[in-house]
């Protein structure tokens, strides 16, 4: 895209309602519904740039990065099953990186091509996409480092807010035309919903695609798994500029109410058990967005772990833990626990 032609739309940006409710799982998650079903759970998926890769990841158990070829073998048996969605992480092993993330929008980034792919082998499939800069970008960081120097008292770069949420903006659109229902920006820089929202608009995909904002994603010991698992560990400092600090409540609700006001069709918390009283908040406070929240690596390690050394049965404490979440709000859970659901969730019934 030719950032020159990026201009945001007359229309406001909070009137655009149609992104949220374009596929029939998204109308799903309209519904406010305070039981764990099939429909509520969408599941994370790691796309390599190897086509043909199956690489187990040691510290996440059970999970793989996929390449394009072994997609439809990996799915097609949870689609059946009643899989209703995924999220798509891009795993750039091979791939050049560059400080501003070009890899990220390339038309044979990983994430492109799984999106062309999956849109054709399963049609009804609620295809979400995370859309940040960390996998992609040569420092490791979530944006676009300022060519200004530090600040007096730092020793370390910072970010241009402007220059990032304009290009997150630009890999966002590039997903929405190569097929995604859902894009998720989990970068967590300033203004970047809005800019997101505004060049969905530009492009007339608004309506079509839909935005699920992680409004409060804090800056959490729980994310080390995914880091192994999707090559994003930053090459310096770390991201507690710009991810929330544990202790932010107050600013937590006001993350959430800015990417309400900003046109996010969904708002997330993450990590999600640590953070039930976000969740909370958020079904307070928004209450006319659907809230989701992600259960992150580092819980579901730490869940397998604890079922390992017998301290726990492993589908009860995962019950537990899921539940807990729709119980303070949640109503779309991100977990790596979706395909076991799958099937537990068939038992519950069968044993009623």
């Amino acid at each position: 895209m030719d950032p020159s032609n990026f201009r945001a739309p007359p229309l406001e940006i909070s009137s655009i309602l149609h992104g949220g409710m374009h596929h029939p799982t998204l109308r799903l998650f309209q519904n406010g519904g305070r039981n764990l079903t099939k429909s509520m759970l969408i599941y994370p998926i790691f796309i390599s740039d190897d086509p043909d890769a199956e690489q187990e990841i040691a510290t996440l158990p059970g999970q793989k990065r996929w390449g394009v070829n072994k997609l439809e073998g990996f799915l097609a048996p949870l689609v059946k099953k009643g899989l209703k969605g995924v999220i798509l992480f891009g795993v750039p092993m091979e791939m050049e990186k560059d400080p501003r993330g070009s890899a990220a929008d390339a038309p044979n980034t990983p994430v492109i091509l799984g999106l062309q792919l999956l849109s054709r082998l399963f049609p009804s499939l609620l295809l979400c996409v995370d859309v940040c800069l960390c996998e992609y970008t040569s420092h490791g960081h979530c944006g676009i480092l300022s060519s200004l120097p530090p600040p007096s008292h730092s020793h370390t770069p910072t970010l241009d807010a402007e220059a990032s949420a304009q290009r997150i903006a630009e890999v966002a659109v590039a997903y929405a035309r190569a097929g995604a229902h859902c894009v998720a920006p989990s970068d967590m820089m300033d203004g970047r919903i809005r800019a997101i929202k505004a060049g969905l608009m530009h492009v007339g995909l608004a309506n079509r695609c839909a935005l699920m904002s992680y409004a409060a994603k804090f800056a959490s010991g729980l994310y080390g798994p995914f880091r192994d698992a999707a090559g994003s560990a930053p090459m310096f400092g770390n991201r507690k500029c710009y991810q929330l600090p544990p202790n932010a409540r107050v600013l937590a609700r006001r993350a959430l109410k800015r990417d309400a006001d900003e046109g996010a069709d969904f708002l997330m918390v993450k990590p999600a058990l640590p953070y039930l009283d976000i969740m909370s908040d958020a079904a307070r406070i928004v209450p006319d967005h659907p809230v989701a929240c992600y259960q992150v690596s580092g819980e579901f390690a730490m869940i397998h772990a604890g079922a390992e050394k017998g301290i726990y049965d492993l589908k009860e404490m995962a019950f537990e833990t899921v539940e807990s979440m729709v119980r303070a709000g949640a109503c779309i859970i991100l977990t790596y626990f979706t395909p076991q659901f799958l099937d537990w969730l068939d038992e519950e019934r069968t044993n009623v």
